[in-house]
């Protein structure tokens, strides 16, 4: 008589994505920053196209267990630099002039901020130099200060500083907005 053995199944964990697998999870939030410098929709996706051409050439000088999402938005910014030089296009340098003002809002400047469409931040974010659209922009994604000083290549300072700067100059704009 035949006796018949169930065949033993094994379970094969699956392999750990590519580091281009891994870097597509992060298409958002470089097309949103793309999007954010450059003001066009075609310019952005060439911009993100050339980020991954970049990240991909690049590959093996990316450090295994660091912050992939950093590395690609560091890149990112590098091509934006590289384009705007190509087209001899002058970046604006932030206006290190601007006040701090107190950060304190009333309770009558937030109800009007309820009130605010994604145009209205959008247009907002557009009137600053393109260094501050950066950081805030990066700062909106998540990224941490330290993280963002990482990415910009500068010290956590001037991020802090940047960040004050670009605030009070996007708080003047959107009351330039009210309802």
């Amino acid at each position: 008589m035949f006796s018949f053995k169930k065949p033993r199944l094994t379970v094969v964990p699956p392999d750990e994505p590519t580091l281009a697998e891994q870097a597509l999870g992060y298409l958002d939030d470089l097309y949103g920053l793309a999007r954010h410098l450059t003001h066009s929709t075609t310019d952005a996706e060439d911009l993100v196209q050339e980020t991954y051409s970049r990240a991909l050439a690049g590959a093996a000088r990316f450090q295994p267990g660091g912050n992939l999402r950093a590395w690609l938005l560091r890149i990112l910014r590098n091509c934006f630099i590289d384009q705007a030089r190509r087209k001899k296009v002058v970046l604006e340098i932030p206006d290190d002039t601007i006040e701090e003002r107190d950060e304190h809002w009333d309770a009558q400047q937030l109800d009007r901020l309820r009130f605010l469409t994604a145009g209205d931040i959008d247009r907002a974010v557009a009137t600053l130099p393109v260094e501050m659209r950066f950081i805030v922009v990066l700062d909106a994604l998540g990224c941490s200060e330290a993280e963002i000083a990482d990415i910009a290549r500068v010290a956590t300072g001037t991020v802090k500083s940047r960040l004050s700067r670009a605030r009070a100059k996007l708080r003047l704009a959107l009351e330039e907005h009210r309802p």
